[in-house]
Formats: C-alpha cells, sequence, structure tokens
C-alpha cells in the first residue's frame, strides 16, 4: 500500500551537492529529534526528513502500513529529490528500522545507510502488540513517563530540560491509533540481508538497543542521540557519508 509521508526540509537547499535524509524514533517529531544536527551538518548537504503518520507534520494514518511500505514511499519520493546528487539515508529507532530495509535493497537512490539506536529487530512482536493495546486504550500521554526514562542518558532532562520537553510533549500529541499502527509494523519487521554500506549506532546509555550491537558506540546518549548530542552525530555522519563503509 502507499503510505502518505510529510518531508521537511532541516538545512541546505536543493543546490546543496548532497542530500541526505533522516528518519525518526516512534513518538518523535522529526524536525524536533534532528533539526540542531542538521543545522551544524556542512553546507554540502541538503537535510529532509520525514515524519510517521500521525507525528509531527504527518498527517494521521488511515490504514496498517509496515515498515516496507515507509521504504518503498522514500525510495519513490527521494529518487525525484536527489537527482544526480549524491543520496544517503540515516534513521533514528524506527527510522532506523527503515535503514535496515533500504540497506538491503539495490534499487533505491541511497549509497550509504547509518540506522542509530536501532537493530534487525526491535524488541519483541508480543510487547509491541501490548503497547498498541494500551495506547488505543489510554492514548499517546500514557506513553510520557516510559518515554522520558528510556529516550535520554542519565541527567539529560535535567541539563536540557527545554529539548526534552519538546520531544515529550509533542509524543503526548501524537494520533493514537497512528501510533498503534507503527508498533504494529515494528511487530511484523524483520531486516534481510544489507547489501548497500550500513553503520549502525548506538547511544552508551540506550536501554532499547544494546550498544554491543553497534558499529560505533555514542558517548554519552541514550536512544535518540541527533537531539541529545547534535555535534557529535554530524561528525559522525560527516565521516560516514563522505567516506563510506563497506557493507556491515
Amino acid at each position: 500500500m502507499t503510505v502518505e509521508l510529510s518531508l521537511t526540509r532541516l538545512a541546505g537547499s536543493e543546490f546543496s551537492s548532497r542530500l541526505l535524509v533522516v528518519g525518526p524514533s516512534l513518538g518523535t517529531s522529526v524536525a524536533l529529534l534532528w533539526r540542531d544536527c542538521a543545522m551544524v551538518l556542512p553546507g554540502e548537504f541538503e537535510v529532509i526528513g520525514w515524519d510517521l503518520p500521525g507525528h509531527g507534520s504527518g498527517a494521521p494514518a488511515t490504514a496498517p502500513f509496515t515498515v516496507q511500505d515507509i521504504a518503498d514511499e522514500l525510495t519513490d519520493r527521494v529518487v525525484a529529490l536527489a537527482g544526480e546528487r549524491h543520496a544517503a539515508y540515516a534513521g533514528v529507532s524506527f527510522g532506523g528500522a527503515v535503514g535496515f530495509e533500504l540497506a538491503s535493497r539495490t534499487d533505491g537512490p541511497f549509497e550509504t545507510v547509518v540506522c542509530i539506536g536501532a537493530a534487525p529487530r526491535i524488541g519483541s512482536p508480543e510487547a509491541w502488540h501490548e503497547r498498541a493495546a494500551l495506547v488505543r486504550r489510554a492514548g499517546t500521554p500514557v506513553m510520557v513517563d516510559g518515554s522520558a526514562q528510556r529516550w535520554f542518558a542519565p541527567g539529560f532532562i535535567e541539563r536540557a530540560p527545554r529539548i526534552a520537553g519538546a520531544l515529550l510533549r509533542a509524543l503526548a500529541d501524537t494520533d493514537k491509533e497512528s501510533y498503534a499502527l507503527a508498533c504494529e509494523a515494528l511487530a511484523l519487521f524483520e531486516a534481510g540481508e544489507p547489501v548497500l554500506p550500513l553503520r549502525v549506532l548506538v547511544g552508551e546509555h540506550d536501554v532499547v538497543v544494546s550498544p554491543s550491537n553497534s558499529d560505533r558506540v555514542l558517548d554519552g546518549c541514550g536512544h535518540l542521540p541527533p537531539a541529545e548530542d547534535p555535534a557529535a552525530v554530524a561528525s559522525v555522519l560527516v565521516e560516514e557519508l563522505r567516506c563510506p563503509t563497506t557493507t556491515a
């Protein structure tokens, strides 16, 4: 099926020599998660973010969708946006699951994929179905307290209350049915073998995805490194995207 995705330019322009598409974590607005990181990337990068249905600027979902559906839509949209430019992808958590799917394809516009706080399978199907049922009953505000503990490294909320507060408010404002459908998409997802250059970055304090499953650990970060340490993530992305590694 077709998923309608909302795309937002976060930095750069159509005249930038490279295109970087960035994806969000479940429950987040891509602009809040990625904008500070995008703004410190060099001007050679045009940074385009996409929102999940019912999240951020995304219209609520009208039907179930899969991670593969989102990868299909991104592929179609980015082919037109990239033109002859180098195109790369970086996504966090759910956005990282999309990255794993994109990395298993050879027919898309992306040359390199970076998955952050993500794994070929995240959590268990049973846990995702339980969360979907809870959110349908109680709404997305029920997720705020738990997400505050899962998303951020110890002390981050106290150090950066504006950033953490904005992300948590966006979670509470997320459409509950869209959130539940995204949970069910993750319940179904298991990545294939990567064929594109792929790197996996995980925060030192991530409690969702173990840092031991990463190619690189991001010091002092939890589950949302682009918001927690934008400059460090930007530095790693520049290194990875200018000199792509071989397939993981």
